[in-house]
């Protein structure tokens, strides 16, 4: 049976991704230190899954701790995750973003390199395109970056196209992956006030925030407020199996968007999660935020081309998904 690494998998898209994984035959192995997830995870996978999970924990700036994980099983491909992902964090922390996210890149690497294991999905993101008016923007648009994070993606993006053709790369490049699994038992979990539209919200709806703060109503989108191409993480999850299904079977490289190709305003997220959660929700305004842009949708064709990759859940059903997490969650903690 095929062994996948998967580096950050106890993180939000990464658990949905094991789980992805798990579901379509995949042998899974995680890689994470917990810095942006809970400890418990692999235990609720367990329980989803039915099924024993492997955990290590350990970092990708680690040599020991990779070499170990490689030593320890024939691993056939990586998909890799482990990565700071705020950009609004990024822009006060620049060097903690380019030591861990390119870092731990060229760390993961080296030890797939000595261990003989060169097919790998990276975890890019659609910053790379920056502020841009081209909408849905196609994945030969030129990659600019508005903040660290993009910068440390692009770099990340760079780094595997350097590498000869005896690689073999999947580079997916999403927008803003939103819900939780159709159990409940795993989604997006902040501890601290989320950078994420969607969490935030979520806080909002359970009561432990009085309203979401609106990042800017003086955008040149329909009504003001940014616009971004929403993708359900199952969905996104979904992806990654099909891009490291193209990768060994076809032995071929390969950069695409997972995206639906629609936009929806964060009022338009906000009407939908209310409905979700059966009432309304407050919300402030407050200037932009440095590093955001205005619209941000991705042209999808590429994906379902060269992947068979399509989006099916909807906004209400990240709402849903999300709200059935969050609510179950919060009886849990009484």
């Amino acid at each position: 049976m095929t062994k996948i690494l998967l580096t950050g998998g106890a993180g939000y898209i990464g658990s949905h991704t094991y789980l992805a994984l798990i579901q379509s035959g995949f042998e899974v192995v995680i890689l994470d230190n917990f810095s942006n997830s809970k400890s418990d995870v692999p235990r609720r996978l367990q329980d989803i899954s039915g099924k024993m999970v492997y955990c290590f924990n350990g970092d990708v700036l680690d040599r020991t701790d990779l070499d170990n994980v490689f030593a320890a099983h024939k691993i056939d491909g990586v998909v890799h995750f482990a990565a700071k992902k705020a950009v609004s964090e990024s822009v006060v922390k620049p060097l903690d973003y380019m030591h861990n996210n390119i870092g731990g890149l060229l760390n993961l690497l080296a030890a797939m390199d000595a261990a003989d294991v060169r097919n790998i999905v990276f975890s890019s993101s659609a910053t790379v395109y920056g502020d841009t008016d081209v909408q849905p923007i196609p994945e030969d648009h030129p990659r600019t970056y508005t903040s660290p994070y993009a910068f440390t993606k692009i770099a990340g993006e760079q780094i595997l196209e350097q590498l000869p053709n005896t690689w073999v790369v999947g580079i997916l490049r999403y927008f803003n992956p939103a819900g939780a699994h159709k159990s409940a038992m795993i989604g997006e979990d902040s501890e601290d006030i989320p950078n994420n539209l969607l969490p935030y919200i979520a806080k909002v709806a359970v009561g432990e925030l009085a309203e979401l703060v609106v990042f800017g109503d003086d955008y040149d989108t329909p009504d003001g407020t940014g616009v971004r191409d929403y993708i359900h993480v199952e969905d996104l999850a979904d992806g990654h199996v099909l891009s490291l299904k193209s990768l060994l079977e076809t032995g071929e490289s390969h950069t695409v968007n997972l995206g639906t190709g629609e936009g929806s305003s964060v009022l338009d997220v906000v009407a939908a999660y209310s409905e979700a959660c059966g009432k309304d929700l407050a919300h402030t305004i407050a200037p932009r935020r440095d590093g955001d842009v205005a619209v941000l949708t991705g042209l999808p064709e590429q994906a379902k081309a060269r992947l068979g990759f399509e989006a099916k859940r909807s906004l209400g059903d990240m709402c849903k998904s999300s709200w059935a997490w969050v609510s179950g969650q919060r009886r849990n903690k009484r």
